[in-house]
This record gives C-alpha cells, sequence and structure tokens, in this order.
C-alpha cells in the first residue's frame, strides 16, 4: 500500500509531502490543475523513462519518494535475490532526476538499475489510464487476463520452460542443416585443408623452440666467444676469479681466531665461492654445446618457413589456432561422413520435445476454457449492473500453432443488445462501454491477484448518473478487501464515495504557477462536490445535493 507521496520540484510542483490512506480514496480537482503531474510523478517512480524537461523551472534538480507498507504482501524474496535491505512496513523508493539529464533510482537507499526498480513498480502498484482501454483489444492483453483470472502460472511456466527448449533445438536443427549444406558444396576444399595441417604433424611448442635454436646457432660463434671469456675470467690459474677467491679465503681464515670479524666475512665469501663455481661448471657445459651444423639450420629455416606460410594462408598467429583449425575441419568432415545419423537424433530430440510443448499446452487450453465460462458469467454480472442489461460478453479460444504463450487466440466478443452479433469487443464498444469493461476486468483481476495499489485515471469517461455511482461501488468493494484504490475522477458520484477525498489545485505566485494537492475535510468534501455538481457558482441546490451524494 501507497502510504506517503514526497515530490519536489517536479514541473508546477514546487514541494508535496502528502499521506495517502487505504481503503477507496478519490482525487479530483479542475482540468489543468495538476492532476495528471501527480501520476506522471508516480509513474518514474514505478520506472518511465524520464526526461529533464519535467524538472521545475529554475531548479536543478526533482526528487519523487514514496513509502510503502508490504506488510501483508509476499515480496521478500525479490529483495533477497537482488541484495537490498527489506522492512515490510516501510519499503522506500525514490528517483533523482537532474537538470543535466542525470537520472538516480533507489529502493531502500540501494542503488538500482531502472529496469530493476519497474520489476518492483509491476508489483506494487497497477495504473489505469484511458491510454490502457486501448490495450482491450490486443491479444495479448486478453490473454493475460484469462491467464490471470484461470490462476495457470505454474503451468504457464513449466509449458515456457519446454517450449524455450524446443525452440532452442530447432535453431540447432536449423542452424546444423544450413552447415551441412555449406559443407557438402565444399567437402573437397575442406578435406584437402585437413590434410595438409594434419600432414603438418603440428605441435604447440614447435615454433617457439625453433625459432630459439636458429636464433642459438646463428650466433654461434659469437656465444662460444662470450662463453669462453667467461669461463676463463672465472677459472684461470693466476687471475681467475675463483683462484683470487681462494687466496682471500686463505686470509681471512689466518686472522679469524684474533679478529672475529674476518669469521663472517669468511662465510660469505665461501657461499660466494660455491655460486661462482657452479656458474663456471654450467658455463663450460653450455660450451660444450654450442656448435654449429649449417644443415641443421637449414632443416629449421625449412620447418619454419613451411609453419608461417600455413599461419600465413589460414589467418592465424600461432601453431595452437593451427591445430584449433585442423580440429574443426576434423569435426565438419566427422559431421558430415554422420551426418545421417546426428540429423536423426536432433529430429528425434525435436519430436519429443515438441511432444512434451503439445501435452502442456493441451492442458493450458483446458484450464484456459474452465476459467472462461466464470469470466463471461461475472462479466455479464457486473456489466449489467453498471447499466448493461442486454450485454453479451463471451471469451473464444481459436487453437493456434504452438508459441511462446501456449497454442490459443484469445478474444473478447461483446454486444451492448440483443440485436446486434457478438463482434470483437474494440470495435464496436464505446468509450464508455470499454472504461466499464475494462473497470469489471480490474475488479475481477484485483480479487485473484493481490496487488498493493491500484490507480484509477478517469475510468469514468463517457459515463455519468447512476452508471457513475455504480462504478464507484465496485472500486469502493475493491479498496475493502486488504487493496488500496485510488480513483482520479471529475463526476461528483465517484467522488462522493471515496473514502478518503484529495484535492489538486493550481496557485498563482509570484515565481509562478504551482499545482498542490490537498486532503479535503468534510466540510471542504461538501464544498468540492458542490462545485463538481453546480460549477464555480454554488447554490444551496448544490450543497445540500452533494449533503446527499455524501449521505450527510
Amino acid at each position: 500500500m501507497l502510504k506517503q507521496l514526497y515530490i519536489k520540484n517536479f514541473t508546477l510542483i514546487d514541494e508535496l509531502d502528502i499521506e495517502l490512506r487505504p481503503g477507496f480514496s478519490v482525487i479530483t480537482g479542475e482540468t489543468g490543475a495538476g492532476k495528471s503531474i501527480i501520476l506522471g510523478a508516480i509513474g518514474l517512480l514505478l520506472g518511465q523513462r524520464a526526461d529533464s524537461k519535467t524538472i521545475k523551472q529554475g531548479t536543478d534538480r526533482c526528487i519523487i519518494e514514496a513509502h510503502f507498507d508490504l506488510s501483508r504482501y509476499l515480496l521478500t524474496p525479490f529483495f533477497e535475490d537482488n541484495d537490498i535491505d527489506y522492512d515490510a512496513n516501510d519499503c522506500i523508493i525514490r528517483r533523482e532526476l537532474t537538470a543535466s539529464g542525470k537520472s538516480r533510482a533507489f529502493i531502500n537507499d540501494t542503488p538500482v538499475a531502472l529496469s530493476l526498480l519497474k520489476e518492483l513498480g509491476d508489483m506494487l502498484v497497477d495504473v489505469h489510464s484511458q491510454h490502457q482501454n486501448l490495450l482491450l483489444g490486443k491479444q495479448d492483453f486478453q490473454l493475460e487476463v484469462v491467464d490471470t483470472l484461470a490462476k495457470d502460472q505454474d503451468s504457464l511456466i513449466a509449458y515456457q520452460k519446454d517450449y524455450a527448449a524446443y525452440h532452442d533445438k530447432q535453431r540447432e536443427l536449423q542452424t546444423l542443416q544450413e552447415e551441412m549444406e555449406r559443407n557438402r558444396k565444399n567437402i573437397d576444399f575442406l578435406q584437402f585443408q585437413y590434410n595438409e595441417l594434419e600432414q603438418a604433424r603440428l605441435i604447440e611448442d614447435e615454433q617457439e623452440e625453433m625459432e630459439q635454436q636458429r636464433e642459438t646457432m646463428t650466433h654461434s660463434e659469437d656465444i662460444k666467444t662470450a662463453l669462453y671469456e667467461t669461463s676463463h675470467h672465472l677459472t684461470a690459474d693466476e687471475q681467475g676469479i675463483l683462484p683470487l677467491l681462494r687466496k682471500s679465503l686463505s686470509a681471512l681464515q689466518s686472522i679469524s681466531s684474533v679478529y672475529p670479524s674476518a669469521e663472517d666475512w669468511t662465510e660469505r665469501l665461501e657461499s660466494c665461492q660455491i655460486e661462482i663455481k657452479d656458474i663456471a661448471q654450467d658455463v663450460e657445459g653450455h660450451l660444450e654445446d654450442i656448435d654449429f651444423d649449417p644443415a641443421e639450420l637449414d632443416r629449421i629455416n625449412q620447418r619454419l618457413d613451411k609453419l608461417y606460410d600455413l599461419q600465413k594462408k589460414y589467418r592465424v598467429e600461432t601453431i595452437a589456432e593451427l591445430i584449433q583449425q585442423r580440429e574443426e575441419l576434423k569435426r565438419q568432415l566427422s559431421l558430415m561422413e554422420n551426418s545421417d545419423e546426428t540429423l536423426a537424433t536432433l529430429k528425434e530430440e525435436l519430436h519429443t520435445l515438441i511432444e512434451r510443448c503439445q501435452q502442456k499446452a493441451d492442458k493450458l487450453t483446458k484450464l484456459r476454457q474452465k476459467s472462461t465460462k466464470e469470466i463471461e458469467r461475472q462479466m455479464k454480472e457486473r456489466l449489467k449492473s453498471l447499466g448493461m442489461p442486454n450485454v453479451r460478453f463471451e471469451v473464444t479460444i481459436q487453437k493456434t500453432e504452438l508459441r511462446k504463450d501456449g497454442q490459443d487466440d484469445i478474444a473478447f466478443m461483446f454486444s451492448a443488445n440483443t440485436s446486434s452479433p457478438l463482434q470483437p469487443i474494440d470495435q464496436v464498444a464505446s468509450g464508455g462501454e470499454i472504461a466499464r469493461v475494462m473497470l469489471s476486468l480490474k475488479a475481477m483481476i484485483s480479487g485473484a491477484v493481490k496487488l498493493p495499489t491500484i490507480i484509477f485515471d478517469e475510468i469514468d469517461t463517457g459515463v455519468s448518473g447512476k452508471i457513475a455511482e455504480r462504478m464507484a461501488e465496485i472500486m469502493q468493494e475493491m479498496g475493502a478487501n486488504d487493496r488500496q484504490v485510488i480513483s482520479i475522477t471529475h463526476l461528483p458520484q465517484i467522488a462522493a464515495l471515496g473514502t478518503t477525498h484529495y484535492r489538486v489545485s493550481k496557485q498563482e505566485t509570484p515565481t509562478g504557477t504551482i499545482s498542490k494537492m490537498q486532503l479535503l475535510s468534510d466540510e471542504e468534501r461538501i464544498h468540492e462536490i458542490a462545485q463538481m455538481l453546480s460549477g464555480s457558482d454554488i447554490s444551496a441546490a448544490a450543497i445540500q445535493n452533494a449533503k446527499e451524494l455524501l449521505k450527510l
């Protein structure tokens, strides 16, 4: 339930902080007073796209914040799944817009993506506007209504899981068939490429090793000279490092008993001697290994040229990529060799998935068909009470091909009287009739799905008098069942039945026009409804009529 709404610097609203109550509330005000502005602000909270032009002129930031009571709704999993703090008694949603065009969204002070804000908003508030009346003729909307009232969500999810698997398998089969067709035309070329790479006997680290061998062999004389000089400087009899170290060690050892520091130096020099001796042995060993072999160098160059040519031909840079190309060619050739068996396996798997989808789609159809009778019965009852005594309303289901939502085409068929044939509702119903149908559907849906807040934006279009009063009674009934129903209305018959009444007004100030919203007292309600009945000149008769509507 929406408990509190705060709006700052949004179009004509300077600052609005208003508490909202449970049950059936009404919002009234003259055309242009700002009712649509408040609805627009709520829309932004529900994840609609923002426009920096909606920020109040002369300010740089707009803030819209709402507090919700979620204690009666099972929304804990949403907060846990998205790692957001959860307070069932006070869930805070906030949207901030800046004049530079930046937008930020928060749920309980946690920054969130706009898509996540919209996901939560869809679970908290259902805004029904005149624009939504256009949905009545849409196949997907009608199907969604039937599914909601059929309570078939578990069956629909199970079907959609299998349908997704079927769709993926169908795409896999199509991709395979296209690949096989391409390969069939190029099989000789594929075989030639595979043979070429296979005969090359590729080894992954071979190129790096051979390039190093070539470098060593090409510079063998320089390397031998450097190694010889190093060995000589380390081991020469008189001036080599090792003989000189031995002399230094002998000198230090001779004084270690009388000069303690010499003992530490002796240990450190002994460590150096061991390391240098080891280096000298390694250098001598490599000196013996360095040899220039013209035949071996020629073999290495030929092998590297072959590898470079293959890399250039196949447009790769490493032996590993050549090996990967070879394995892909091998896979394609194997696929061609076993094509009949592979295709048969995929087709069998696809057939199994189709059968599973068909079974679950049939189950969905039966659930939908079962619910249509109850939908038709309730709709006729509700519409008759809304001034349509001869109404006919039917839900037709036509079988179609398997789709992501099943195999059913849904159509709402409508006739306002007995003499006219049933036709699709969007083709024959007037604006007032569509408003009554949508209200009846919303009343039915609200009984099946617990939406915390439902907002009707001028759903009373095209109706008046007793019909408007009956529409108000339906909204009043909806608001009595642990729900919050808010109606923006121009009709006094609807306004009078609200448990709570708010008025939106426009006021001229030195800084410009501002829009305000306030909770009305009993006396203020009488005056507001009297004004709705008679206009700006409020007569005593209008006051009396207002009291009668309010049952005062």
